[in-house]
């Protein structure tokens, strides 16, 4: 779906989510067998022995057929709480892991960093994004939102894996 020049998308507004609840929103419609995959197994129990339940706030709204990763993060950008999004687009639907778009909520901007003291982080900024598989979006939020791994961490594991996409951890 591409909005007219001039007109920009109007994303509803998510309420009711807790802290502790990985948001997930699907941007694509193509494949409802596969989108159903995907919920199922973020429905799940996780960890080493299934032990936490899965909270997980799930967007279904075909208002966000083909919205941008910017776009969905300008969307979440109140919840002051959110660390990281998980988005099920196109590449999600199609790949066989359904590995989710996992993105940070929160970013440097280098532009307003001196570079006198911080030029390594403006030469190589950290990971905004990467690929993570159903089943493990749920350690990914929770540790990243409780600061145990860092984003960035997450996301060089995901580079290492053959298909750059998250296991379990």
């Amino acid at each position: 779906m591409t909005m007219p020049e001039g007109l920009e998308r109007v994303l509803p507004e998510m309420v009711g989510r807790d802290m502790f609840d990985a948001l997930v929103i699907r941007t694509d419609f193509s494949d409802d067998e596969s989108w159903n995959a995907v919920v199922r197994e973020l429905r799940r129990p996780w960890g080493p022995d299934g032990e936490f339940p899965a909270n997980v706030q799930v967007i279904d709204a075909p208002a966000w057929s083909g919205a941008t990763a910017d776009e969905v993060l300008a969307a979440v950008d109140e919840d002051e709480y959110l660390s990281v999004v998980f988005v099920a687009d196109r590449y999600t639907m199609e790949s066989p892991r359904r590995g989710l778009l996992a993105l940070s909520t929160v970013w440097e901007d280098e532009g307003d960093l001196d570079p006198v003291y911080y030029q390594e982080l403006i030469e190589s900024p950290e990971p905004r994004e990467f690929r993570a598989a159903p089943a493990a979006v749920h350690s990914v939020h929770v540790n990243v939102t409780l600061g145990n791994i860092g984003f960035a961490e997450f996301a060089v594991a995901a580079s290492a894996e053959p298909d750059q996409v998250l296991r379990p951890v």
